[in-house]
């Protein structure tokens, strides 16, 4: 997930700089209302859309695994905390061994 965030703060690093340079040519009540539109269209909308993408594309490893109920998990980067590693459906990182319920 952290692609999303990284991502976001990219466009909002380019965005900010031509909203500025934006300025010089409408008014400012203008200005506001293209502002506000561009920072959803252009960073809000898309990390949405990358969101819904990875929870679809983790939702089994999310919902069914033997890791999605140990206390090690984190949900947001499918990540065993104790391991370091990403589960997947075939591969455990502990085995099991160390699975202790939430």
């Amino acid at each position: 997930m952290g692609h999303i965030v990284f991502w976001g703060l990219v466009r909002i690093a380019i965005l900010i700089p031509a909203l500025w340079f934006l300025l010089e040519y409408m008014e400012y009540k203008y200005w506001w209302t293209v502002g506000i539109m561009s920072v959803y269209v252009i960073v809000i909308h898309p990390a949405i859309l990358q969101y819904k993408i990875f929870y679809e594309k983790n939702k089994k490893v999310i919902l069914d695994t033997l890791c999605s109920n140990c206390k090690h998990f984190d949900e947001t980067a499918v990540l065993c905390m104790k391991h370091d590693e990403h589960p997947t459906e075939q591969y455990v990182p502990c085995d099991g061994i160390d699975w202790q319920p939430k």
